[in-house]
């Protein structure tokens, strides 16, 4: 059950900069999770502490793009993200296991 709730860590440019000032790490979690969920997932998954979690859900977006055969229509899924501030000393290192 804990595992469906992280669905993939936020590894871009902004995230490990926050991550190095500020010891907060992003995830993509499921739409229905909450936060007391997630700051288990997380605390479960990987043995640190959470001081904090902040959600926000970012709605589909419909794009389009012009082809030799025409305009192509489509839609970005919608997703939930999930910033986590983890206490003082603790980290998370997701390179650890490749």
């Amino acid at each position: 059950m804990m595992v469906d709730i992280l669905i993939r860590p936020i590894v871009t440019e902004k995230m490990t900069d926050q991550a190095e000032t500020f010891n907060r790490f992003g995830f993509v979690v499921d739409r229905r999770a909450d936060k007391q969920q997630i700051k288990k997932a997380v605390e479960d998954l990987y043995s640190v502490k959470v001081a904090s979690v902040n959600t926000m859900v970012y709605p589909g977006k419909a794009k389009s793009r012009f082809t030799k055969s025409g305009v192509l229509t489509g839609k970005t899924n919608s997703y939930k993200k999930a910033i986590v501030t983890l206490v003082e000393g603790d980290t998370i290192d997701f390179y650890s296991n490749i």
